[in-house]
């Protein structure tokens, strides 16, 4: 295996770039060269290319929080993610693949997404893909983790491997919106890094919601409005400690049980969207400079927390990192 050598991170705001390339490793080594770079920025893989002793690639990495964000340039070749490679990884994440130029397929799950400049489709690390690419390729990649995801969407196992245009609707707005992203990364401060990488997520999910395995039966009007009103309820009262769907039931005149009926067809429970909201806003408020005299626990206890050790768990298994771990970046 090779030491993977990293140019110096350029540093202004939150994001830290890198850039990973071939062109210094002699050519009969670039692409086992290529494979430790590709496993260390995404996960384990398997690659193979035809033109071995011409191989060349790199990647332009941006990590910010929540979101992960590459640019691949590279020739032809094969990536595998295998049942071996799952076996020896505990890596749960969704890899968005944006097509910038040339053309790729994405197979998994039993479909193949035909990929075209403009086009992007998803992969999950927890099965075994392949990404097919005939000629030289650019790319932009984006990585998140997987419980995120599957919080937003239903039915990720549907939505692989399954092509969603950027000529028009959602996914032309997330191809413009990466596009930014990518030329401005290094600039944002803390706060606003967050805020694009949510706002990223948002418009991916949106993309995703418009594939047909997505769809659904929508709800009634009547169902649709008392799950408005009940987000919008917990949205007021967040900052209670004391907040639980129960009370919400009461104060809306209806059984908890009808709550969670109404809350079937929604990616998250009524709890989950209560605690998940919570910790969003906490995040936020570690990443604001302007708070930065506000103790982690306060902050915690300001969301509705009552427990700064149930917090620190939660916070952990939601953004992998902990509170204070995630604060740091705005010292960065």
């Amino acid at each position: 295996m090779f030491m993977l050598c990293l140019t110096t991170p350029f540093i202004t705001g939150i994001a830290m770039s890198h850039t990973l390339t071939t062109d210094d490793v002699a050519p009969d080594q670039r692409l086992a060269y290529w494979i430790d770079m590709i496993c260390t920025t995404y996960v384990q893989l398997e690659c193979d290319a035809d033109e071995r002793s011409e191989f060349r690639g790199s990647i332009l990495s941006h990590k910010l929080p929540g979101l992960d964000v590459s640019m691949v340039n590279s020739r032809a070749q094969r990536v595998m993610r295998t049942p071996r490679d799952i076996s020896r990884a505990t890596d749960d994440c969704f890899i968005v693949s944006i097509q910038t130029q040339g053309h790729g397929v994405i197979s998994q799950d039993g479909r193949d997404a035909m990929m075209s400049p403009g086009d992007f489709a998803i992969y999950d690390s927890t099965r075994p893909y392949v990404l097919h690419f005939g000629d030289d390729f650019e790319e932009i990649v984006l990585k998140l983790n997987g419980d995120q995801l599957r919080s937003l969407v239903r039915n990720t196992e549907g939505l692989t491997a399954t092509t969603v245009s950027g000529r028009a609707g959602a996914g032309h707005l997330l191809i413009n919106m990466i596009r930014t992203l990518r030329e401005e990364a290094d600039s944002l401060m803390p706060a606003s890094a967050a805020a694009v990488s949510q706002g990223v997520v948002n418009v991916l999910v949106a993309g995703l919601m418009s594939l047909p395995a997505c769809k659904s039966a929508d709800l009634s009007s009547m169902s649709a409005y008392h799950v408005a009103r009940i987000k919008q309820r917990i949205d007021d009262r967040i900052h209670e400690p004391a907040l639980t769907i129960e009370s919400i039931a009461a104060e809306l005149g209806m059984s908890a049980g009808h709550i969670h009926r109404l809350f079937k067809s929604e990616p998250l429970s009524p709890s989950q969207y209560l605690w998940s909201h919570r910790l969003e806003a906490c995040s936020r408020d570690l990443l604001d400079p302007r708070r930065t005299n506000v103790s982690v626990a306060e902050i915690a206890f300001s969301w509705g927390f009552n427990d700064a050790a149930h917090f620190s768990r939660a916070f952990r298994e939601r953004f992998h990192f902990a509170p204070r771990e995630w604060r740091r970046q705005v010292r960065i």
